[in-house]
């Protein structure tokens, strides 16, 4: 589930290794280059950990973060 803090978006996603971690990053790159939406996010072996939020609206959640959020979502369903 996605948690709303300090004007962020945020979620952090655990997989079985490197690689697959690795390969959903490709994945959420390429959708968030087609939505026009770059996240904030950080990957330590199999973990990816996200912070969404909408620079040019002032670094708050807008309906882009949490249609992101969707998308990302799912990837992994």
């Amino acid at each position: 589930m996605w948690k709303e803090e300090n004007n962020r978006l945020t979620k952090t996603f655990k997989f079985t290794d490197f690689v697959e971690a690795f390969g959903f990053m490709s994945k959420v790159a390429i959708l968030a280059e087609k939505m026009n939406h770059h996240p904030y996010w950080t990957n330590v072996y199999n973990t990816v950990h996200f912070e969404l939020s909408t620079h040019d609206e002032g670094d708050r959640v807008t309906k882009k973060d949490h249609d992101l959020a969707k998308a990302i979502d799912k990837l992994v369903a």
